[in-house]
């Protein structure tokens, strides 16, 4: 056969495969409309209760159709879609900020978006895979596939922005995410996605025991909530004594760069004005005082600013206080710390926590020079990363104390309350990503940190949301976005010793990342199965065929 003949063949074989495995207008709504129920579930449209059926379109069309291509276009489209509509604040600083045209600032984002949609798109494919070879019951193995899946997210990319489990931290849920005392954002994600998957398959077979899957499924996600919540009842309680008295300092710096010194002059006295208004209010006993003062763009520099330092000594002596602020230090070969100081009442530094886990693209450029990173770490900055997980002392007790976006990685709220921490202190800056969701969704991270560890945090924002978070996720006293405000917060003893997760960490999701490595072990030594593909309005697909 002529070489031209067999190339138009092998090309008209491929168009056909291609036109086989592309997705059908029908299963790419049924994929929009998972995707827009998951966005609704987050800040700022506030419907958490959607994320528990959000996942049903996406994998009904999976298990009627388990081709792992059209499950991975589909899968990749959904979390693409997803992580944009819910991360489109990203734009926010681009356009007022960095004065890049809009329609360029929303292009500038679809490469992140399409990037972390790929790990929605594994586990479209693992669990087309697995259907394909053993039926539709191991629509069950869906939570172990995304729970292995978020955690692989946050290890390749760094980050585990907007897990499914973070749409549950909602003001009135705090029921609901009483599992992450086991096992973090991930188990109350595999408790939504476990659900999704039961109520999937009952609804495909159609059977009396698929339903009395979906019912035993249901009781057993109820149960581990309801025994989460009552075996880890962590709430401080009001009657215990306080230890600390803390006062929260909410500025409102404006987000310019650069500030004369008049301007400079204003808001350090707006600090001051504000803290000694706050401390004079309080009663007048031995308990210990803290003003906290967040990370903003005020720049302090204690290391280097003789006035300053001189300053924040005679506020901190005059008033019997201790101060948490953020300060830029000096790190090794001319480097430079993003830095949280403690300032005692004698005036004197007796802590400093360099932060650890750095913002890519703010604080420090992922890329080697060649691929122009030293120009664009000309832009954004470039510090250098902390090793160091110190305790603070306030009193008799220690806190914990990290900055800003560190409150999105689990592993590292744990590890202060591990070392010791009796208290949580989140020092944050979204003011330069305005007045849009990512303030909700960032005090959704800390509230996670809170009942993973079983510990009160105080998140102690720029420009808000300022808040304290007991110790069973419930948020007290929150402040409003850009406006100046003062919290005055009592934290108390707490009932509790560390938690599972806190003691255990991430053995969990360790847990469903091992069953998916034995189960893909499984999928391919295992001989090959073919199921009967389910009709449109069929209603099982667990046949298969030798």
């Amino acid at each position: 056969m002529p070489r031209a003949i067999r190339n138009s063949n092998w090309l008209a074989k491929a168009i056909s495969q291609v036109r086989t495995e592309a997705p059908t207008l029908t299963e790419w709504l049924a994929t929009l409309a998972s995707t827009v129920l998951l966005v609704l579930a987050f800040p700022n449209f506030d419907l958490p209760v959607l994320a528990w059926v959000s996942f049903i379109p996406l994998l009904i069309v999976i298990a009627r159709r388990p081709n792992p291509l059209t499950a991975f276009i589909l899968g990749w489209a959904f979390g693409s879609v997803f992580f944009y509509g819910t991360c489109y604040w990203l734009t926010y600083s681009m356009i007022n900020y960095g004065g890049i045209p809009i329609v360029i600032a929303y292009l500038l984002v679809v490469p992140g978006a399409v990037i972390s949609g790929l790990f929605p798109a594994l586990f479209a494919t693992l669990l087309a895979i697995a259907i394909k070879r053993w039926g539709s019951n191991t629509l069950f193995l869906a939570p172990v596939f995304w729970a292995t899946c978020e955690w692989f997210r946050l290890g390749v990319t760094g980050q585990l922005w907007n897990a499914v489990g973070y749409s549950q931290a909602q003001f009135f849920s705090v029921f609901l995410i009483a599992p992450a005392r086991l096992g973090g954002v991930y188990l109350v994600g595999f408790l939504i996605v476990a659900l999704n998957a039961a109520l999937s398959l009952a609804y495909i077979r159609r059977t009396l025991a698929a339903i009395g899957a979906f019912g035993a499924v249901t009781i057993a996600c109820a149960l581990t909530i309801v025994l989460a919540f009552v075996a880890g009842d962590t709430h401080s309680v009001s009657d215990a004594p306080t230890y600390l008295h803390v006062i929260a300092i909410q500025p409102n710096v404006p987000m310019t760069i650069v500030k004369t010194p008049e301007e400079t002059k204003e808001l350090l006295e707006r600090h001051l004005t504000m803290s000694t208004g706050a401390l004079s209010q309080l009663p007048q006993d031995n308990v210990p005082r803290l003003v906290v003062w967040p990370e903003s763009p005020m720049n302090f520099a204690y290391a280097t600013d003789p006035r300053f330092r001189e300053l924040v000594t005679n506020f901190t002596r005059a008033n019997h206080t201790s101060l948490i602020f953020n300060s830029l230090e000096p790190a090794p070969n001319d480097g430079d710390y993003n830095s949280a100081l403690l300032i005692n009442e004698e005036g004197r530094l007796i802590a400093q926590y360099d932060k650890i886990r750095l913002l890519a693209f703010g604080e420090y450029v992922p890329l080697p020079w060649w691929l122009g990173g030293s120009l664009i770490s000309g832009l954004v900055g470039e510090f250098t990363p902390g090793d160091k997980y110190t305790l603070m002392p306030v009193g008799q007790h220690r806190a914990g104390v990290f900055i800003c976006i560190e409150s999105a990685y689990p592993w590292l709220a744990r590890r202060f309350t591990y070392d010791g921490a009796d208290v949580l202190i989140n020092i944050s800056n979204d003011g330069y990503l305005g007045p849009t969701a990512v303030m909700r969704q960032h005090l959704a991270n800390a509230i996670f940190r809170a009942v993973e560890n079983g510990r009160p945090l105080l998140r102690v924002t720029n420009t808000g949301l300022s808040a304290s978070i007991r110790p069973d996720g419930y948020v007290e006293d929150i402040t409003t976005g850009y406006v100046p405000a003062v919290r005055t917060w009592n934290v108390h003893g707490s009932l509790v010793n560390n938690t599972f997760y806190t003691r255990y960490g991430d053995v969990f999701v360790e847990l469903c990342s091992v069953v998916t490595i034995l189960i893909l072990i499984a999928l391919f030594f295992t001989r090959k199965q073919e199921t009967h593909p389910l009709p449109r309005g069929g209603t099982d697909s667990s046949a298969t065929v030798r």
